[in-house]
């Protein structure tokens, strides 16, 4: 299995260590969405300045998803700036292929979110995404590749 993601966007790359240990279920569906092309071309549909940037969704409405959802795997670990999160409804166990990464602290989340990976570099990439909800022009995911 990967180790790591690595998530092109428009500014450049960004390195997403997995973490297996907390979210096998989640690291395996994403890596399988990535390893099929899913993502790639693909928007951050939700970016909220000093909370998190949201994109995985195939409308780029925040509505839609792979139609494969996974069961919650929610830990202890905290969602701190750079760390990736799956977004989900109402539903604990709706989590399908929308996620998010961290722009601060939303510790808010922890234990309700699964935590399945962190930046490990190109966090600048993140920062510099295009905010709204939805932005006026969303940001990319132009490739996402395992490593």
């Amino acid at each position: 299995m990967a180790d790591k993601l690595i998530m092109t966007v428009d500014g450049g790359d960004i390195v997403i260590k997995l973490r297996p240990d907390l979210a096998p279920k989640h690291v395996e569906q994403i890596t399988k969405l990535v390893e099929d092309g899913y993502y790639d071309g693909l928007t951050f549909h939700r970016v909220i300045d000093g909370f998190m940037a949201q994109g995985g969704c195939p409308d780029g409405t925040g509505m839609g998803g792979s139609g494969t959802n996974i069961p919650a795997e929610f830990s202890d670990a905290p969602h701190s700036r750079g760390v990736c999160s799956m977004a989900r409804s109402t539903s604990p166990d709706s989590a399908s292929s929308q996620f998010f990464i961290c722009l601060d602290d939303a510790s808010f989340l922890d234990g309700q979110y699964t935590v399945w990976g962190e930046v490990e570099s190109g966090m600048e990439h993140v920062d510099a995404l295009p905010k709204g909800e939805p932005p006026v022009v969303a940001g990319s995911i132009v490739k996402v590749v395992t490593a």
